[in-house]
């Protein structure tokens, strides 16, 4: 596979054009209500606290509360109650040919019993409930919380809501690389900016992140890993698409154990990439059929190498004429974007999906009534990028959003102040590429740049982000793989 550089961006023409559809031709979701023919009762829906009401994902550490929310109702008096059922997952594996385990009924204790009540003239009413670690389980398996949900009184559930599934990960046991900051606004102790690093694996051995932490929490100052790529593509022999590893992303994979479990371990996550090989398989190229066959590959490799996610980036994918089957010439390449993202979302929805602000992920839309920022967790600005994305991905909340992305190969960098405004402004996370630590100054000046530019930006994101000092252990991993 060529040496790639993320997301070149010299086509500003192109990039305008994206812009105007961007803010002219969303397409906005509504919650869906099953189109139930229920003449006389309210019918009421389940979300979670951030709004999602397909599914649930929680990771936690000793124990957390948060809450399952009913909405609607409100012309008369209705309770809702959540219990336990272990038979909600059963089926739930039966009907997607998963193996999930249960999360052990004894961690999980509603407030009230699980009973929840719906007032006439209220269409909102929430519940707590709170998980409990005891010790006993994998944080590298997904586990769920299996929950039916039934009614009482004058209002009625859509059918999708009469069981609600939970995925839930013990991270107790793991080191969490969180960083807790002050609230600028409301002074209160917060989450601080997730920090991405896509790595250019063909000559960066991932390791190098394990090299920075933070002076005073003691933490790693990443929070996440994309590895930088693997491919889409076309086999002409079994017309199907594949999903295709140059020997650098293979080595790393195959060697888990050396290069991606010692960043699990420091809590960080590890995110697979996808990426167009200039041939027909494209992010945006495939058909509704296509789109669900490749999330199976997708889940396959998510799977073999337990992976966090995806990170999609559309690029460099070349369709012509005639078109094969198994593929469009797309009249909208968001739409098709977003069903191939939503398509891997549906068959593992414990995972993520991350897209770049760029291309055919620029935007994404409402599919099969499940909006953008529930079948997709995080979104990323190209470079230097920070208008609000909010209309290119309905439902995503600002939290899950990187502004100002930086390229140091490039010279893509920012200054100390472009941190604080993001902290300021509420992006919660931000992403680099092209980190490599190792001085290759025999190749030019730009290696040379590179590092610097590196290690002083590496230096500001510590101190205006965290209030922080940047820690450089000064040890240096080349890329040791044949």
């Amino acid at each position: 596979m060529k040496k790639s550089f993320l997301f070149k961006s010299c086509l500003f023409a192109v990039a305008a054009a994206v812009t105007v559809a961007c803010d002219d031709d969303v397409k906005v979701g509504t919650v869906d209500t099953d189109k139930l023919a229920v003449p006389d009762n309210d019918v009421v829906y389940i979300t979670d606290a951030a709004g999602m009401r397909n599914y649930s994902n929680i990771e936690f550490r000793n124990n957390t509360t948060t809450q399952l929310v009913v909405n609607g109702g409100g012309a008369s008096n209705a309770t809702v109650t959540f219990s336990y059922d272990a038979a909600v997952l059963d089926q739930y594996n039966a009907a997607n040919g998963t193996a999930f385990k249960a999360l052990p009924q004894n961690m999980v204790n509603f407030a009230n019993g699980g009973a929840v009540a719906i007032t006439s003239g209220s269409n909102k009413a929430a519940i707590d409930y709170t998980l409990t670690s005891d010790g006993s389980l994998d944080h590298n398996e997904t586990y769920v919380l299996p929950l039916k949900v039934q009614i009482s009184g004058g209002s009625q559930l859509g059918s999708t809501d009469m069981t609600k599934i939970i995925f839930v990960r013990d991270m107790t046991n793991l080191p969490d690389p969180t960083k807790y900051v002050v609230d600028f606004i409301t002074g209160e102790t917060v989450p601080g900016t997730k920090m991405f690093a896509t790595l250019e694996i063909n000559d960066t051995n991932p390791l190098c992140l394990t090299s920075y932490t933070l002076k005073n929490s003691g933490k790693s100052l990443f929070d996440a890993v994309v590895l930088f790529s693997s491919n889409i593509n076309y086999n002409e022999t079994t017309g199907k698409v594949y999903i295709h590893n140059n020997e650098n992303i293979q080595a790393v994979l195959s060697n888990y154990d050396k290069y991606i479990k010692p960043l699990k371990d420091r809590g960080m996550k590890v995110y697979l990439s996808i990426l167009g090989n200039w041939d027909c398989a494209g992010i945006s190229y495939l058909t509704d059929e296509t789109a669900r066959y490749f999330a199976k590959e997708v889940k396959a490799m998510c799977d073999a190498y337990n992976l966090d996610g995806v990170f999609w980036d559309d690029e460099y994918s070349q369709i012509s004429e005639p078109v094969l089957p198994g593929f469009v010439i797309p009249a909208d390449s968001y739409e098709r974007a977003s069903r191939l993202i939503y398509e891997v979302w549906k068959v593992q929805p414990h995972r993520e999906n991350i897209a770049y602000n760029f291309s055919s992920t620029y935007q994404l839309y409402e599919i099969d009534g499940v909006q953008p920022g529930e079948y997709c967790k995080y979104a990323f600005h190209n470079y230097g990028g920070s208008s609000d994305l909010t209309p290119c991905y309905p439902g995503m909340p600002k939290s899950n959003m990187g502004a100002f992305s930086q390229e140091f190969a490039q010279g893509n960098v920012i200054s100390a102040d472009k941190y604080t405004l993001m902290r300021i402004e509420g992006w919660g996370c931000h992403m680099i590429f092209a980190l490599n630590p190792i001085d290759k100054s025999h190749g030019g000046p730009r290696e040379d740049y590179a590092v610097l530019f590196a290690d002083l930006s590496l230096k500001d994101a510590a101190s205006a982000l965290f209030d922080d000092e940047l820690v450089d252990d000064g040890l240096r991993y080349p890329k040791d793989w044949n």
